[in-house]
């Protein structure tokens, strides 16, 4: 089955021999003063995954992963080459990356909806009948998400190998409205074409909650052949519109909107990164693959730095003046950069960041000043099999005794970026250490969570998955705005290295002034778009864009701006007697731990973990159990 790359750079095409010092420079001075409970957590399950590495959804079950997930999204589906539109198939992709027809007419509906599941493997433990008109994955996820109620699954379209015909199905109004149309007839209303025995009109209903769009990429060279167009920007956008507006159009609840974009400047460029905004619920930026034995080569580097280092030898990208790393990805969606053309401007609380679950290496790399880091390498490391025998890639549990061995383990305080090198191998992924500085950095900064990449990498435990929903679930030691400057240092406990600098609370809502506010009042569940106004805590407040959950004075982003008081009513009052008794009420502005209670609307309110600014009864997390009535 074709594998899943996920290149962020043209390789060759980009190279320039300038080289540049990095300063790290905050998000916004808002951002970087507030702290946010964990967020929301994204992940990919692949299609393929069933095969060699036999990952079912049952997995997502029986290892306790389905509950502790927002959204699960299915990779990937094919657009047709002739009709542009969704469409099934059964004939595998080429694994050939110089095959310029790799994905076309690929597809596998057997993996879909025709593989028949045995009740060993079946999420309920209930084996597939011969007479379904719905099996194999999709149906495994309907009963997964029967299961978890909570849990949202997307439809995820595109990817490494499939995004070669997105620029021509996004050139036209008319070629967008028949790409999402069929889109959402297919996956959102279950209109499965029959294949193998399965499917038919209604078949696949209820199965998926949005769709994901993995364009890869916009306006830029993504796999050999794939199409591109100077047009792609701006059509982009006006392909997220149309989704967002035939989704919206279902009435039936709803139906979310996501992408994964690009991290590396080249490519945000050629994004309208203060529009897109108005449509996507979230935007998952590939925080990964920056480096990697893609480079055969080298020098040895990082695939996620989350800073950049003023020691990194790799060439400045072209036509800016930056290089890879997450730091500048995230400010370059939500502040831009003038030097690439960047207008800024998309949400921090829309955006999440990438934690892959596999590694890229080189061997033959002698140690040098840096423990093999920045070194030059004879060759790509030596691939396995679960992960496809690509050279330069392996999935965390082909190298659990690799880099989960202290012995070759090596943090870099600089970019905050885990590296492990044996003396002549060298990987470079994510552990507890890594991960934990990005979670710091999207507590920090205000960012919407985390999406991972992708589970069947994982071990039987789970332990990069675990690792990152605790850590974006839980709470950061403070956050500094200082850039880190130091010399790689050896790994010897999992404990992860954070800034000393103190936490800030952001400010608690205002105060109630009387008289009368004409504005509806604002609520957390409502979505508004920018220039809507409300009502809130006496005063009237405005929309800067595209907004649902953020309260009005006290949220990282300041998406709202405060036109004055004119009274109102408060926020739901607090109150109540008996197991309220003595308990405070909740404050917007108050960080609280996992098992601390409060009050607030007549109730006793729990935490589930570490959360700051989740309104009780009324965030997505759920992170509050509601005790009952006082």
């Amino acid at each position: 089955m074709r594998r899943p790359g996920r290149l962020i750079t043209a390789i060759a095409a980009t190279v320039l021999t300038a080289t540049a010092a990095w300063t790290s420079v905050a998000v916004n001075s808002t951002a970087q003063a507030a702290t946010t409970s964990g967020g929301v957590k994204f992940a990919y399950f692949t299609q393929w995954g069933i095969y060699a590495n036999g990952f079912y959804p049952k997995n997502l079950d029986t290892s306790g992963m389905a509950g502790k997930l927002d959204y699960l999204l299915y990779a990937f589906e094919n657009i047709n080459p002739t009709t542009l539109s969704c469409f099934e198939n059964d004939s595998p992709a080429s694994q050939d990356e110089n095959n310029a027809s790799a994905g076309d007419n690929a597809g596998d509906s057997y993996a879909d909806y025709g593989k028949s599941y045995g009740a060993d493997i079946s999420v309920d433990g209930v084996a597939d009948t011969w007479n379904q008109p719905l099996v194999g994955n999709f149906n495994q996820l309907k009963k997964l998400k029967a299961k978890y109620p909570n849990l949202k699954i997307l439809v995820s379209i595109g990817g490494w190998t499939y995004s070669k015909y997105f620029s021509d199905a996004a050139a036209t109004d008319a070629s967008r409205k028949t790409l999402v149309s069929s889109c959402i007839d297919m996956f959102i209303k279950g209109n499965l074409p029959v294949r193998n025995g399965f499917g038919g009109p209604g078949s696949g209903a209820g199965v998926f909650d949005g769709i994901d769009i993995d364009w890869e990429y916009p306006g830029a060279p993504g796999h050999t052949g794939n199409h591109y167009s100077t047009n792609d920007k701006a059509n982009y956008t006006a392909l997220m519109a149309e989704f967002r507006s035939q989704l919206d159009a279902l009435g039936t609840g709803r139906k979310y909107l996501t992408a994964a974009v690009p991290a590396g400047q080249d490519k945000i460029s050629k994004i309208e990164t203060n529009r897109i905004g108005n449509y996507l619920d979230y935007a998952n930026v590939m925080t990964y693959d920056m480096h990697g034995g893609f480079e055969p080569q080298g020098p040895t580097n990082f695939q996620d730095p989350l800073y950049g280092s003023p020691n990194d030898p790799s060439p400045v990208i072209a036509p800016g003046t930056g290089k890879y790393n997450i730091d500048s990805a995230i400010k370059a969606y939500i502040n831009g950069d003038a030097s690439y053309g960047i207008p800024g401007g998309f949400p921090a609380g829309k955006t999440t960041i990438g934690y892959p679950f596999y590694y890229r290496g080189w061997t033959g790399v002698p140690a040098g000043a840096g423990h093999g880091l920045y070194q030059s390498a004879a060759q790509p490391a030596t691939g396995h099999a679960m992960s496809g025998n690509v050279p330069g890639v392996s999935f965390y549990k082909e190298l659990t005794g690799f880099v989960d061995n202290p012995s070759y383990t090596y943090f870099d305080p600089t970019t905050k970026s885990s590296y492990f090198y044996d003396g002549t191998t060298f990987w470079s992924g994510d552990n507890q250490q890594s991960i934990q500085a990005k979670a710091d950095y999207q507590h920090c900064n205000g960012l919407a969570g985390a999406m991972m990449y992708s589970l069947e990498a994982l071990d039987a435990a789970g332990t990069l998955f675990n690792q990152v929903v605790n850590a974006t679930n839980g709470a950061t030691a403070g956050c500094s705005t200082t850039s880190p400057t130091a010399s790689p240092s050896r790994t010897t406990s999992a404990s992860p290295s954070v800034s000393a600098s103190p936490s800030k609370s952001p400010s608690t809502s205002p105060s109630p002034t009387g008289g009368s506010c004409t504005a509806a009042a604002w609520n957390a569940a409502t979505a508004y778009n920018g220039g809507q106004q409300v009502s809130y805590g006496g005063h009237t407040w405005t929309a800067k864009w595209w907004t649902q959950g953020d309260i009005p004075g006290n949220n990282s982003q300041n998406v709202w701006t405060d036109n004055g008081a004119c009274g109102g009513t408060s926020p739901t009052p607090t109150g109540g007697t008996g197991a309220c008794s003595g308990l405070s009420a909740w404050n917007a502005g108050t960080a609280y731990s996992g098992g601390q209670s409060v009050t607030y609307g007549g109730h006793k309110w729990t935490a589930k973990w570490w959360t700051q600014g989740d309104i009780p009864g009324n965030n997505s997390q759920a992170v509050w159990t509601d005790n009952g009535a006082c």
